[in-house]
This record gives structure tokens, C-alpha cells and sequence, in this order.
């Protein structure tokens, strides 16, 4: 095998029917095209067998480390914890169910060795069996989040190769909310793609339900632009000059002694600016709250166990 290491890293939740042979794969895989790996297995605080199935890859595979974290942080927060134990020459991010294609894995690698490239990242070139809404949602986010950041991440994945000093350079991000995507592009460094096909899934079904990909929205929206604290701005001063307008054609028909029916007028205007009212609280409260995590300064994951191949690791 090569004589770099390239550590793949895998955040994982209630994957136990399935787990064992999707790691078999990718290491089957791997150890064909002659990379030398390891695998950093990190279980989300899963409800089934998944930690047991994890445990049992440590003993049955060489260079594997599984993390157990106390409970489900999230995604996000057991890809912090799969990056930061990686120490690879390169770090393979990937999902655990195989719909991150693992025989690009190979190429990946070759063009970050022959071509010099320091992030080589897999970007959907369909979004496989998604629902209407799922499919129209990311379109919508992408575009937002495109003109909010200048950050064009429509058919980004969290499929990546990350040069080790991409990786480095990612774990000195101090943020609590972190939007990996978007985290590993505001890093630049010199980038390639490779477009692959989302594959259906052998086992079992999504783990993001539609309030976890708001949540994760808004957390990528928020993190990486402050234009919409721009837009309540904009509002005040929009309805500040429509409140001008309104005074002089209200004074105007005062002084020439004419009745004003604006009843209807009046109800619209308050139903408007009420609702704009709350929508600028909400944005602003969402900016806080966000504040308000960053000043905790809380972990982002706690590790209760782990376990380590007995087989040799590089």
C-alpha cells in the first residue's frame, strides 16, 4: 500500500442493520486500489445496535477507531468529532449508508496525489428518489444562501477529500454552530469536483426529517451572512419614507377640509407593520440566540467511550 494514510470519517445514527458491510465495502475497496487507511467511526448516541456493530468492526478490521458520543448531537456535531481524531495525511468525509458512492474514493485520492488538488469534494449531479418538497426546498436554500454568502453550494455534498492542512485549518474554526458545507468552502484552498449519482439506500431511511434540514438552514444562513439584520433595516426605512407619504397626503386632505374614509387604510397598515415587527424580532432573536450559544462556549459533543482496533495502526 501507499505510504500516506488517508483516514475516512463516518458520523453515524441507527445504522446497526447495515453498518458492518458498508464499512466492509469501503474497506474492501480501499485496500484493492492499495491505500492505506483508517476509519473514524463516530456514533451519534444511537437508539439500536449501531455502538456494538461499531465495536465489532474494531476488532474484525485493522486501523478502525470508534467514538461513542453521550448523546445525538447532530450530524454536524459528530463530523467535529470525526475530523478532530483524524490524523491522516488526507480525511475522506463520507455517510454511512453508501450513498456517497465509495469507488470515487479511489480517484478522489489521485487527483489529490498526481494533480495537487487540496479538497477534492463530490457534488450531486441528481438528487436521486427525493420528494417534490425535499427536492424544491434545497433548490430554494442553495439560491438563498448563494446570495446571502456568495457561496454556490447547489449540488454540494459532505462527500469530500481534505488535504490534511485543510483539515487543520478547518479545526482552528472556534464556532459552536458549525454548517460543514459551507465551513470547508469559506476555506478555499485549491478545489476539484467530481459529480456522482446519490444511490438509493440499502437499509432502513433517511435520518433528516423536514424540521432537522430547517434547522440546519437557518444555522448555514445565519453563520455565513448578516444581510437579513440588513434587510429589518431596510424595512424601517422602507416604511419610514411610506409613513412620510402618508403624512403629507393625510395633512393635505386635512387642510383642505376633506373627509378621510381610511378606516380600511389604517387596518392594513397596522396588520403590515405589525407582522413586519415580528418578523424583524424573530430575525434579530435568531441572531441572539445564535450569540448566545457562541458566549456559552459549550463543547460541541461529549465522547463517553471508544474503541480501538488491537490490529496494527498506522
Amino acid at each position: 500500500m501507499g505510504t500516506y494514510l488517508i483516514s475516512v470519517a463516518i458520523p453515524v445514527y441507527n445504522e446497526a442493520k447495515q453498518i458492518y458491510e458498508n464499512i466492509n465495502i469501503i474497506h474492501k475497496i480501499l485496500t484493492e486500489n492499495n491505500i492505506n487507511h483508517e476509519f473514524i467511526l463516530v456514533d451519534d448516541g444511537s437508539r439500536d445496535n449501531t455502538w456494538e456493530e461499531l465495536k465489532r468492526l474494531s476488532v474484525d478490521l485493522p486501523n478502525v477507531l470508534a467514538i461513542r458520543l453521550s448523546r445525538n448531537f447532530g450530524k454536524e456535531a459528530a463530523l467535529c468529532a470525526a475530523l478532530e481524531a483524524a490524523h491522516g495525511d488526507a480525511c475522506v468525509v463520507m455517510d454511512s449508508d453508501l450513498q456517497h458512492p465509495p469507488e470515487i474514493i479511489p480517484q478522489m485520492v489521485r487527483m489529490w496525489r498526481e494533480e495537487g488538488y487540496d479538497v477534492v469534494e463530490g457534488v450531486k449531479s441528481s438528487r436521486g428518489k427525493e420528494s417534490i418538497t425535499n427536492k424544491v426546498g434545497a433548490h430554494l436554500f442553495y439560491s438563498i444562501l448563494k446570495n446571502l454568502s456568495g457561496f454556490n453550494l447547489d449540488g454540494a455534498s459532505d462527500f469530500k477529500l481534505l488535504d490534511s492542512k485543510v483539515v487543520a485549518s478547518w479545526r482552528i474554526m472556534p464556532e459552536r454552530n458549525t454548517f460543514f458545507r459551507g465551513m470547508s468552502a469559506w476555506l478555499g484552498y485549491k478545489r476539484a469536483s467530481i459529480p456522482f449519482e446519490v444511490v438509493e439506500r440499502r437499509e432502513g431511511k433517511s435520518k433528516w426529517s423536514t424540521l432537522k434540514l430547517f434547522k440546519l438552514a437557518i444555522t448555514a444562513i445565519t453563520s455565513f451572512s448578516s444581510l437579513p439584520l440588513h434587510l429589518v433595516t431596510l424595512m424601517g426605512m422602507l416604511f419610514l419614507f411610506c409613513s412620510i407619504i402618508m403624512g403629507i397626503y393625510t395633512l393635505y386632505m386635512k387642510f383642505r377640509g376633506l373627509a378621510v374614509s381610511g378606516f380600511t387604510t389604517v387596518i392594513l397598515l397596522l396588520l403590515i407593520i405589525g407582522s413586519t415587527l415580528m418578523i424583524s424580532l424573530g430575525i434579530i432573536g435568531t441572531y441572539i440566540a445564535k450569540i448566545f450559544d457562541e458566549v456559552k462556549f459549550r463543547p460541541r459533543y461529549i465522547i463517553s467511550e471508544k474503541a480501538t482496533s488491537k490490529k496494527n495502526r498506522t
